[in-house]
């Protein structure tokens, strides 16, 4: 159905899959499915992920490929959180799961994982004027996000969840303990030490109403109201009543049976609870509404955004466009001509796909950022800022493909760089690279005057670039900086002719050692 889209989140506690239908611009979920794999609960201390975790991992994920294999890439977003961030071995489980799943997955930041949650939620209550809290207690982080209507304001991810928070102070190795008031302090000093940086800042920002999301969230409501401690949402007197009844319970088997909770939530219950009542006792929070939407809806409605053409990815670029004071002309420049050159070789390269030529004008767009750093090396500056920064919108992955291009938009070809690229962006990152890089070269002068009629062919490593008549003998710069360009990407294992388009054919002006062997590898 081709106005069915689906998104997945790989939480630390659970991983969800939703499928919905664009219905007269309207959501309207068609299935959802839910398992508590509990991830984060196989990660040790040195960051490895057992086995045991990965396969209960992939079983799940072996359900959810059958629902999802058949629908194109452009309608399916998978996520990965916290434990996917962390984890050492992560890239031996994404190239299983991704096979499993018959898509990509994303791994986001913390800040970009608060983002998505706050759309979700915000899509998934009633509109409401002033400013919302959004509190998100995830099986290895939390996130806190202030914000109104559609847009956050501000966004943080604290490094405890419901199972990190479990692991650390409720059990011992794989045996139930019976939760004592000294595990219960500890536990919640670790929140309030998380905390303590950003509280002050976010009382003194304020806001209206304050949401909580989340499956561990929605079991603490589901406690109080069958407790009658509470009627609506969680107030923070409730979760006050509900300390005393967990230490009187005990252990999470008795907490199971007690509240008619699933063994895996009960076992995490205690660790969730630590942070909401943590959050709730230091940001003063009297009283907490609960929301239906998360993460994975707020994933939904990202890609209904990137499908209609109002990707926030866009608003990224053109924001550390202007933070960075990048000369928005010359990046023009740089965009329209390597946008055209894209153009003409795409189907030969394989670049035909939307995201190449999205990537190749962000980075067109950005490729100077780093002279706000300083000039030399300014390409290194301007990589580092793309692969570190919290950017809406972009995963890991895809900042990692748009620091490698500004990383080599210029100068020396980094072979080593784009080698290190996740499993299936190196050839097309190369590809793409070589068009900014001849985009870059071409308005190296930032004459304001057009490029004449250029015609760029590719075949295979090989490229041929053509000029008109007697062009570069008027530009002997340009034609110098192309024979430079030549020897650097021969070494890189392409074959750059230039031509000049006369009246009885062409001939080659400059080339490039014909006698290159080395190939790209994907």
């Amino acid at each position: 159905m081709p106005d069915t889209i689906a998104a997945i989140d790989l939480g630390s506690n659970s991983f969800h899959l939703i499928v919905a239908r664009l219905v007269n611009g309207h959501l309207q979920i068609v299935d959802r499915l839910r398992e508590m794999v509990q991830l984060g609960a196989g990660l040790d201390k040195d960051h490895w992920l057992s086995e045991e975790a990965q396969n209960r991992a992939l079983d799940c994920l072996a359900r959810f490929g059958q629902r999802l294999r058949p629908m194109p890439g452009s309608r399916v977003r998978v996520v990965g959180t916290n434990t996917l961030r962390r984890a050492r071995n992560r890239k031996e489980f994404l190239a299983q799961a991704e096979t499993l799943l018959g898509h990509p997955v994303e791994i986001i930041s913390g800040v970009e994982e608060a983002r998505l949650i706050y759309l979700g939620v915000a899509h998934s209550t009633a509109v409401t004027e002033g400013r919302r809290l959004v509190l998100d207690i995830g099986g290895g982080s939390t996130e806190l996000i202030i914000g109104e209507r559609f847009e956050p304001l501000y966004l943080e991810s604290l490094s405890v969840g419901c199972v990190s928070l479990t692991l650390d102070h409720f059990t011992s190795g794989k045996r139930e303990t019976e939760m004592k008031e000294a595990d219960l302090r500890a536990a919640e000093l670790a929140v309030n030490l998380e905390l303590e940086p950003i509280a002050l800042a976010y009382r003194e920002l304020g806001w209206d109403h304050a949401i909580g999301a989340s499956g561990t969230i929605r079991a603490l409501r589901d406690v109080v109201h069958a407790e009658g401690w509470c009627q609506e949402g969680i107030s923070l007197d409730s979760l006050r009543r509900l300390r005393g009844a967990l230490l009187e319970t005990g252990k999470s088997s008795a907490m199971a049976e007690r509240w008619r909770l699933e063994p895996a939530r009960a076992r995490v219950l205690t660790g969730g609870f630590a942070v909401l009542h943590s959050l709730c006792e230091a940001l003063d929070i009297e009283h907490l509404q609960v929301s239906d939407g998360a993460l994975r809806e707020g994933v939904i409605y990202d890609l209904i955004g990137r499908i209609r053409h109002e990707d926030v990815r866009h608003r990224t670029v053109a924001m550390l466009s202007q933070r960075y004071g990048a000369d928005n002309a010359q990046a023009e420049r740089v965009s329209v001509t390597a946008r055209q050159l894209l153009g003409q070789i795409a189907p030969h390269w394989g670049l035909e796909n939307e995201a190449c030529g999205d990537a190749l004008e962000w980075a067109a767009r950005l490729h100077e950022i780093g002279l706000a750093i300083a000039h030399n090396n300014y390409h290194r500056h301007g990589a580092y800022i793309l692969e570190h920064a919290d950017l809406p919108g972009f995963s890991r992955s895809d900042q990692a493909v748009l620091a490698a291009l500004v990383r080599g938009h210029r100068r020396k070809f980094p072979r080593d760089v784009f080698a290190s690229l996740p499993k299936g962006a190196t050839t097309f990152a190369r590809r793409l690279c070589v068009l900014l890089r001849l985009a870059v070269l071409l308005h190296r002068s930032r004459s304001r005057q057009p490029l004449p009629a250029l015609q760029l062919i590719a075949s295979g490593q090989n490229l041929k670039l053509s000029f008109p008549e007697e062009w570069l003998a008027g530009h002997p710069l340009t034609r110098a900086d192309l024979e430079r360009e030549a020897q650097y990407l021969k070494k890189a294992g392409f074959q750059l002719d230039i031509l000049e388009a006369g009246g009885e054919g062409e001939a080659s002006v400059l080339a490039a050692d014909e006698s290159v062997e080395w190939t790209l590898t994907s």
